[in-house]
C-alpha cells in the first residue's frame, strides 16, 4: 500500500513538507481505536530470538529508528506500533533553534538517496522532555543531544551538560552527536583531544548519577582510518559504552544523479543507499581493529533486511533505519525483523 498510494502522494510534496505531513497523519490515525489496532496487529513480528542486550539494556529485536526522524519526541508511541525495538529522538539542543533556511531537505530518487542541511532544528530539550513525561508506550529511547548553533566549540561541553541533566530520567541511552555536517565547525569536535575532553566529561557528569545511562558517540562515515583508530582509542580510554557509525556523509562521489541536480542543491549530509557500502566499511573497521571491545549500531543506508544483516556480520550489535523509510515504506522494518531470524536461525 506505501509504495502504491501514500508514495506518490508523499513524493508529490516537498521532503520537508511531506515529513510534516507524515507526523500529523501518524499522529491522528494511529491513535483512532480500530486504526491503532490494525496498525499493531499487520506489523507486529516479535520472537523472543530477537531480543539483544546491549550496553546493560534489553532490546526487544535489534531494529531502532535513527534519529532525525523524531527529533522532539512526538511520535515515540505511534512509532513503537510499528515495531522498532528502540527510537532515538534528537539531535537536541538546549535552546530550540530554527535550523537552517529552507529548503533544507532534498530527494535523490534514482540513487535512493536523500541529501539534509536541517542545523539541529528543535524545539530544545525542555520541550521533549515534557513529550517524554507523558508517552505510554515502555519501548527503549535514546537521547541524541548537540550544541547550539551560536554556541562556540570552546564552550560547546556545557550544552551537552545542560542536555544530558534535562534528558537523564526521560531516555535510556544518549548519544553524543559531533558528526553532523550541517552546523558550523561541528565536526572539528571530532578531533581527538576536543573529542576526548568532550566525552570524558559528558561520562563524568552521567557517572555522578545514581542511575548512570549508556553513553554513545555517533561518528561521520568520511573519518580516516587513522582517526577511526583515534575514535577507538577515545572510546576505550573514556570507558563510553559504545559507537553509532554512521551519520550522513559530505562525499558526493558515489552519487549517479545529475551533477546540475547535485550542484543545484548545494550543501548538506547525504543519507541512504550511496551509504550503504561506506558505513559497512566503518562498522568492520572499529569492530576488527578494536577486537569487538565495544557495542556499534549500524545505521546508514539500510533499505533491506540484508542491508541490515551485512551491517550485523560485520560487527553492529544493534540496527537503525531512517532514509529505507522513506523510500521503502514503515513495513521495512518488519521485513527487516524477519530476515534477521530466519539468516540467525540457520
Amino acid at each position: 500500500m506505501y509504495k502504491i498510494l501514500l508514495k506518490p502522494f508523499f513524493f508529490r510534496q516537498n521532503p520537508e513538507e511531506a515529513h510534516h505531513t507524515t507526523v500529523g497523519l501518524t499522529k491522528f490515525s494511529f491513535n483512532l481505536p480500530i486504526v491503532g489496532d490494525l496498525i499493531r496487529t499487520f506489523y507486529k513480528f516479535e520472537d523472543p530470538r530477537l531480543e539483544r542486550e546491549v550496553f546493560g539494556l534489553k532490546f526487544k529485536n535489534p531494529v531502532g529508528l535513527a534519529a532525525g526522524f523524531d527529533k522532539d519526541a512526538k511520535l515515540i508511541d505511534e512509532m513503537a506500533m510499528l515495531g522498532f525495538g528502540f527510537i532515538e529522538i534528537g539531535t537536541l539542543t538546549p535552546k530550540p533553534q530554527p535550523g537552517n533556511p529552507q529548503p533544507r531537505l532534498f530527494r535523490l530518487p534514482q540513487d535512493e538517496s536523500l541529501v539534509n542541511r536541517m542545523g539541529f532544528n528543535n524545539g530544545g530539550v525542555q520541550e521533549a522532555v515534557q513529550r517524554l513525561k507523558n508517552r505510554k508506550s515502555d519501548v527503549l529511547v535514546g537521547g541524541n543531544i548537540g550544541k547550539n548553533k551560536v554556541t562556540p566549540n570552546e564552550n560547546a561541553v556545557d550544552d551537552y551538560l545542560i542536555c544530558l541533566e534535562a534528558l537523564h530520567d526521560y531516555v535510556d541511552y544518549f548519544v553524543v552527536n559531533v558528526s553532523s555536517p550541517n552546523t558550523p565547525n561541528l565536526r572539528d569536535l571530532q578531533e581527538k583531544e576536543p573529542l576526548k575532553q568532550l566525552l570524558q566529561a559528558v561520562k563524568n557528569a552521567n557517572d555522578q548519577k545514581a542511575n548512570p545511562k549508556p553513553i554513545l558517540l555517533k561518528i561521520a562515515p568520511d573519518l580516516t582510518d587513522g582517526q577511526l583508530d583515534d575514535i577507538i582509542e577515545i572510546v576505550q580510554e573514556t570507558k563510553i559504552d559504545g559507537v553509532i557509525a554512521t551519520n550522513t556523509t559530505i562525499d558526493r562521489s558515489k552519487l549517479t544523479s545529475s551533477s546540475s541536480k547535485i550542484e543545484a542543491i548545494g550543501a548538506g549530509g547525504v543519507s541512504g543507499k550511496v551509504l550503504t557500502k561506506r558505513s559497512t566499511e566503518v562498522i568492520r573497521y572499529l569492530s576488527e581493529k578494536s577486537n569487538k571491545a565495544f557495542p556499534i549500531i549500524g545505521v546508514g543506508g539500510i533499505h533491506s533486511a540484508a542491508d541490515a544483516i551485512e551491517k550485523l556480520e560485520a560487527g553492529a550489535s544493534l540496527v537503525q533505519v531512517y532514509s529505507g523509510m522513506i523510500y521503502e515504506g514503515p513495513n521495512l522494518i518488519k521485513k527487516i525483523k524477519q530476515g534477521i531470524l530466519a539468516y540467525f536461525s540457520k
